[in-house]
């Protein structure tokens, strides 16, 4: 990460997943970087994203310990919850099945936006990177299905882009942006790769640092793939 200060200080949240762990071992394979946080359910700072109060308390420590953050990567987020998979038609919409995955995939990301940004510092670049899915591109849906996790995606981009606004007014070189990571050999998206490329999550995550890297502040709120282009809403 050349564009960050020497030193930064960075927060992997989501480190025990495949990409969250992938970011996680490129950051600690930086010399420049001076400070990694691996924040799981697991960890010693447990964050859930269905607990405020974990995130809250998380955040709380990091700030006390650190005094704050230049990088902050969320690589939460779940295509599967308790079993139940995308849906394939209308039919298969169940409410409780939409809920969960607008707790996981938006309002958890809404609440780490919430309390990890308060440690982006007021001067100097830095960067909040959340992972979206190019499947929460409206513009982009072409095909259809998958209905609770497209909207929760999209819901995350406007999460994200309505909180950028908001950050930067106090931070004016804070980058908030979603991304979207390819499609991943994890856990997550193996099941439905199909005949898709496939990278690695160490692929994926020199990408989505790279990406990360080359942010300027005129792309606060926006939606990036792992290449660096533009993605429509």
């Amino acid at each position: 990460m050349q564009s960050l200060r020497d030193g930064y200080r960075a927060a992997v949240i989501g480190a025990t997943g495949g990409i969250g762990a992938a970011i996680a071992a490129a950051l600690k394979a930086d010399p420049r970087c001076g400070l990694l946080a691996e924040l799981s359910r697991s960890g010693d700072s447990p964050v859930d994203l269905l607990s405020e109060a974990s995130i809250a308390a998380a955040a709380e420590a990091l700030a006390t310990a650190h005094g704050g953050l230049d990088f902050i990567f969320d690589a939460t987020g779940a295509l599967t919850i308790d079993g139940v998979g995308p849906e394939k038609s209308l039919r298969a919409i169940d409410p409780a099945s939409m809920a969960a995955s607008f707790a996981v995939n938006a309002i958890g990301p809404a609440l780490l936006i919430k309390h990890f940004s308060n440690l982006m510092p007021r001067e100097g670049k830095s960067v909040f990177a959340t992972l979206s899915a190019r499947v929460g591109s409206i513009g982009d849906n072409r095909i259809g299905g998958w209905i609770s996790y497209r909207s929760s995606k999209a819901a995350l981009n406007q999460i994200v882009r309505t909180a950028s606004r908001e950050i930067v007014r106090r931070r004016p070189d804070a980058i908030c942006v979603a991304l979207h990571p390819g499609t991943v050999a994890t856990d997550l998206s193996a099941p439905f790769a199909g005949s898709r490329d496939v990278f690695t999550p160490q692929e994926s995550a020199e990408k989505l640092i790279a990406v990360c890297d080359g942010l300027t502040p005129g792309d606060a709120g926006g939606f990036f793939a792992y290449d660096g282009s533009k993605i429509e809403w």
